[in-house]
C-alpha cells in the first residue's frame, strides 16, 4: 500500500527528512533526535543536560516550545508533495506540569492536512524513571509553501 513505512517512496522521504533534521544547527545544538516517523506523525526527543534546564532544574519552556514547533513541522512534512516545504504559521502551547526527568518526548500528529495549511497536535511528555508525565500540549498551524526557485 502506498504511504506505508514499507513503501520504497516512503523510505526515501523518511531518509530525506531525517538527513534534513540532522543538518539543522539548532536541533544539533540541543541534541534533538527523531525517534519515530510515519506518514502524518513524528516523535522527537531531547535528553536531559544541564544547559537545557531552567533555574529550578526543570526542562526550559523554550526547549518545550522548540520541540512542539519542530515535531509539528516534521509531521506535516511527511505528507508533502514534491516541491513543497513547510513553515510554522502559529502554535498555541499549554504547559501542564513542570518537565523534569531524564528525557523529553514530543509526539506530533496531523489532524487535518491541507493544500496551504495543515493543523497538527503535539504533546510533550517528560520521562522520569520510565514513567511518562504529560508536560505540555499544543495545536499548531503549519503553512505549506512551494519551494523557491
Amino acid at each position: 500500500m502506498e504511504g506505508l513505512p514499507t513503501d520504497p517512496a516512503w523510505a526515501a522521504l523518511e531518509d530525506r527528512i531525517r538527513n534534513h533534521i540532522q543538518r539543522q544547527g539548532f536541533s544539533a545544538h540541543v541534541g534533538a533526535e527523531v525517534e519515530l516517523l510515519s506518514p502524518g506523525a513524528c516523535t522527537t526527543s531531547v535528553t536531559r543536560r544541564p544547559e537545557l534546564l531552567q533555574n529550578m532544574g526543570y526542562f526550559h519552556g523554550g526547549l518545550i516550545a522548540y520541540l512542539v514547533d519542530n515535531a509539528a513541522a516534521i509531521a506535516a512534512s511527511t505528507l508533502l508533495r514534491p516541491g513543497q516545504l513547510v513553515l510554522t504559521s502559529e502554535f498555541k502551547l499549554n504547559y501542564l506540569a513542570p518537565a523534569r526527568g531524564d528525557k523529553l518526548l514530543c509526539r506530533a500528529r496531523v489532524l487535518k492536512p491541507g493544500r496551504s495549511m495543515t493543523v497538527v497536535s503535539a504533546d510533550v511528555y517528560s520521562l522520569e524513571d520510565g514513567v511518562e508525565r504529560h508536560a505540555a500540549t499544543a495545536l499548531a498551524t503549519i503553512a505549506v509553501v512551494t519551494r523557491p526557485g
